[in-house]
């Protein structure tokens, strides 16, 4: 395997950027609990992506795969996802009856997010045409030199069971599980610096 470049996202890459997530979390659970019609995933699962993890662009902390193979969008201490355009995104496009779930599930992954400064990595995906070549494993290295160089815990929530490994092998740890209803489980992790 060759080593992938990966580069900082500018203003001309925060769509393809956001079409990789898009394509990354096509079977991702909750993505698709969240938008299990194909065509409301696709129209509203961009307008997800920026506001929960589109911060990471203007502090550039999102980074991507040459080719756009697969991106991570980090968050900066004190930086957090756009709330008030969450919220409303999920109240305009998601389905009624699943709505208290999805906000009972926001509330309960803030409980998670640790009290000191911490890098938070909002969205990690790759295309599934390139998964399983080292990409995911590649975009997280890029990222936690700098939260080792500076001292800083990192955190994520994983939202595949089968991601635990990948993110235990980069020095994440378990510390629960989040599910609300009828939501599939979130497993928030943290990493402290090494």
């Amino acid at each position: 395997m060759t080593t992938p470049t990966i580069r900082t996202a500018t203003a001309a890459d925060v769509e393809p950027t956001i079409a990789a997530m898009v394509l990354a979390f096509s079977a991702d659970p909750p993505a698709r609990w969240i938008y299990p019609d194909p065509s409301q995933y696709l129209i509203h699962y961009p307008n997800f992506v920026k506001a929960f993890g589109g911060q990471a662009f203007a502090h550039q902390s999102a980074y991507y795969l040459e080719g756009y193979a697969g991106a991570a969008l980090w968050l900066p201490p004190a930086v957090h996802p756009d709330e008030d355009a969450l919220i409303a995104l999920l109240r305009r496009t998601v389905a009624a009856p699943v709505l208290p779930d999805i906000l009972a599930v926001l509330e309960q992954m803030s409980r998670y997010h640790p009290n000191e400064p911490h890098w938070y990595l909002s969205l990690l995906g790759v295309d599934p045409l390139h998964q399983n070549q080292g990409y995911g494993s590649a975009l997280l290295r890029h990222a936690l030199i700098s939260c080792d160089h500076d001292h800083t815990p990192a955190y994520l929530e994983s939202s595949n069971p089968r991601n635990i490994p990948l993110y235990e092998r980069h020095g994440f740890e378990l510390l629960g599980v989040i599910q609300v209803g009828t939501s599939p489980p979130l497993f928030p992790m943290l990493r402290r610096p090494r």
